[in-house]
């Protein structure tokens, strides 16, 4: 059995806009304060604006480390947020991305568009090609993201993918279960 590390950063994954509903922004928030409480450092795309702007603020007003990291093309449209204990500006999304994966030892994901989607899937593909062993979370607000589970089954159940390439996402519905599924995580990590 692989020895795994102990979850010290999370990365989040989430909108750039806010969506259209208030449980979107409630939930943003309550994750960057269960970021925070879990002594969690949360790594993120850097910007002000939507969802993840209200995550980061919400992990920093409550004592986390946040690390942004933002494409030099995007710095002006996210409006980088200030404040933060990092702050790395790439001269691309793939250096983006990258430096994301390295500096996290788990993702969340939050509702949010295609970036997001895009990111999501990347992580999985990693993962699906033993590139990692990374916890990835699905916070499935109101069923946002279970199209997605839908299709990832769909891919599975068409002979385009291992039924293991199923279980590359932890599908939960809130905040709180994600923290605990890394809470447990960082338990068992100690017990190995």
């Amino acid at each position: 059995m692989q020895k795994s590390n102990p979850i010290k950063s999370v990365c989040v994954y989430c909108g750039s806009r806010l969506g259209n509903k208030d449980l979107y922004q409630k939930q943003a928030e309550e994750l960057g304060q269960r970021i925070a409480a879990a002594e969690l450092s949360l790594v993120y795309g850097a910007g002000s604006v939507g969802l993840m702007g209200v995550v980061a603020r919400a992990a920093q007003n409550n004592g986390a480390d946040v690390v942004g990291i933002i494409p030099e093309h995007l710095d002006d449209i996210e409006i980088t947020q200030p404040g933060l204990a990092e702050l790395h500006v790439t001269d691309d999304m793939h250096q983006r991305k990258k430096m994301m994966f390295e500096r996290s030892d788990a993702f969340i994901v939050l509702p949010g568009g295609l970036g997001t989607l895009d990111e999501t899937l990347e992580m999985m593909t990693w993962a699906q090609l033993s590139l990692h062993s990374k916890p990835i979370i699905l916070v499935n607000t109101n069923g946002y993201w279970s199209p997605l589970v839908e299709l990832v089954s769909h891919v599975v159940g068409d002979g385009f993918a291992s039924p293991e390439n199923a279980d590359l996402l932890t599908v939960v519905t809130s905040p709180a279960e994600a923290i605990a599924f890394l809470d447990t995580h960082n338990r068992q990590t100690q017990n190995q």
